[in-house]
C-alpha cells in the first residue's frame, strides 16, 4: 500500500482533540466518504480505503448524513420499470 505524508500545523491535534493516529484514521475515512459521495469510488473500494468493513462504512455514511445509494430517483424508477 502506498503512503501519503502531510505537513500539518502542530496545534491541529489539540484543536481536533485527536492523537496523530486518530487523525490519520479520520482523514482516511473522511476522504473515502467524500470520494464515495462524489461517485469516484464504489462502497466496497471506499470501505477498503477507509480501513473499514462494508457494514462499518455504511454506518459511517449514515453518521455523516451521506446517502448510501448513489443512484438518482430517476435511475431507480427506470430500473424498476425494466424489471
Amino acid at each position: 500500500m502506498a503512503s501519503v505524508t502531510y505537513d500539518l500545523p502542530a496545534d491541529i491535534y489539540s484543536a481536533l482533540r485527536l492523537s496523530p493516529r486518530e487523525l490519520a484514521r479520520e482523514m482516511r475515512i473522511a476522504a473515502s466518504v467524500q470520494w464515495y459521495a462524489q461517485g469516484l469510488l464504489s462502497q466496497e473500494k471506499a470501505a477498503e480505503v477507509a480501513g473499514l468493513g462494508r457494514a462499518e462504512f455504511l454506518a459511517e455514511l449514515f453518521r455523516r448524513r451521506v446517502p448510501a445509494s448513489q443512484a438518482s430517483l430517476e435511475e431507480l424508477v427506470e430500473e424498476l420499470e425494466h424489471d
